[in-house]
């Protein structure tokens, strides 16, 4: 089942530390791909037929955003397997209800405008990691032809035709790239959007595109140019593999002694979070398609978070959890969301020895962590929450799950196939 069919939004992690995880575990689909994926569905005359998406919590929220705008959408959890087909004329007005409720809602705003002309969506919610404003999306559909009207908690934006334009970003926001890049798939002429973001999901998404009739050239680069079409087509589309998943559990291995190899991944997706882990003191095997982790030494790094290729922001919560074991004094800087370090006050009750200045974290190691109990502030935070606990002595409970549950696929079953002490505890054990 997805996690929001679960019989409460207040459950709870229960961890108890001290035990090497060792094992196997096979990879979902990425969050951050499947989400832009079903909502580019909304541009396909046509079906369009998803398969390895993530059992997580933001795809049933999605579907309900799409089938709010007229999308027929079937969810296959146990298959992993999504079916969208927008009507003739997808509905322009996306209920606000689901919209505030994930992030990536605002996805449907690029392809709306594009399929349709017209597009209204309240402000979309999700982590509070920082500010995330719109102003990159909505200068770009400006400059392609577009007008904006913006009311309180809601934006509506009209088009009677896009039309092609140089679109410089200046920052490569992914959520401005996805969107513009959708909206110009429908326009007339061609688009240039310089300083795009790079993410390996983006190039999921453009190579989905291009399946379905698209015509994008540079993908993967810095400058994306898409030629408008007519229309696009039905396509069946695996998603990417998830990367910050795979990242995730291979810090847990790390910080825990273990040895664990991870399959359906693409190491190439991880390069600079590989090199780092392997600077700490950590032994990578890759495989073409599969890591293997263990345990080693563990030496202070320092790291900044960046847009891809740089170190992921989605990893740093939980990196900062390894550097905890760390011998030597570790940097973290944070360049991507000012509120990522909310994370440090629940790891320093915990006993960590964290410095915050700034952008600039230090993480002094090693530290004995002590279990104790968290809140899981953000889809990440929860997530490194729970893997401090599992090198902490005593129990850790992990508070505010149901944001982990956003972004990780059966998180607490694929830990306890590990060797991991941990369980999920409903809210009458709430304290």
């Amino acid at each position: 089942m997805f996690p929001d069919q679960l019989p409460t939004p207040t459950d709870h992690f229960v961890v108890r530390g001290g035990h090497a995880l060792r094992g196997t575990i096979r990879l979902s689909g990425a969050k951050n791909s499947a989400l832009k994926l079903m909502a580019a569905s909304l541009l396909c005359e046509g079906t369009v037929e998803l398969s390895c998406v993530p059992r997580i919590a933001d795809v049933p929220v999605m579907a309900d955003v799409l089938r709010g705008l007229g999308v027929e959408v079937t969810l296959d959890p146990e298959a992993e397997t999504a079916s969208l087909t927008a009507t003739a004329e997808p509905d322009w007005h996306a209920p606000a209800d689901a919209v505030t409720r994930i992030r990536a809602s605002i996805s449907c705003l690029g392809p709306l405008v594009g399929r349709t002309g017209r597009a209204r969506l309240a402000l979309p919610g999700g982590d509070r990691i920082g500010a995330r404003a719109i102003d990159l999306h909505l200068r770009g559909l400006e400059a392609m032809g577009a007008t904006v009207l913006e009311r309180p908690g809601e934006v509506e934006v009209v088009a009677e035709g896009l039309h092609g334009a140089q679109i410089p970003l200046d920052f490569p926001s992914v959520g401005a790239t996805e969107n513009l890049l959708m909206a110009a798939t429908r326009a007339v002429g061609t688009t240039i959007i310089e300083n795009a973001a790079r993410e390996p999901e983006i190039q999921d998404l453009c190579r989905m595109l291009v399946a379905m009739g698209a015509r994008i050239d540079g993908i993967g680069s810095p400058t994306l140019e898409i030629e408008g079409v007519d229309r696009l087509t039905s396509v069946v589309w695996e998603t990417c593999p998830d990367r910050i998943e795979a990242g995730t559990y291979a810090i847990a291995a790390a910080v825990t002694g273990g040895d664990v190899v991870i399959e359906r991944v693409r190491p190439t997706d991880l390069t600079l979070p590989l090199i780092k882990l392997r600077a700490a003191g950590i032994i990578v095997e890759e495989g073409a398609d599969s890591l293997r982790i263990k345990a080693g030494d563990l030496e202070s790094v320092d790291v900044v978070t960046l847009p891809y290729p740089g170190f992921p922001t989605d990893l740093q919560p939980q990196l900062m959890v390894l550097l905890t074991q760390a011998h030597g004094t570790s940097r973290c800087t944070e360049n991507v969301f000012e509120s990522r370090f909310s994370f440090v006050a629940e790891l320093a009750r915990m006993g960590a020895d964290v410095e915050v200045d700034g952008h600039h974290a230090w993480i002094r190691g090693p530290v004995q962590l002590h279990g104790t109990t968290l809140a899981g502030l953000d889809v990440r935070a929860g997530a490194a929450g729970t893997l401090a606990g599992l090198v902490a002595t005593g129990e850790t409970t992990v508070h505010d799950v149901h944001h982990v549950d956003r972004g990780y696929a059966d998180f607490v079953p694929r830990l306890r196939s590990l060797g991991a002490d941990v369980e999920r505890a409903p809210s009458d054990r709430d304290a």
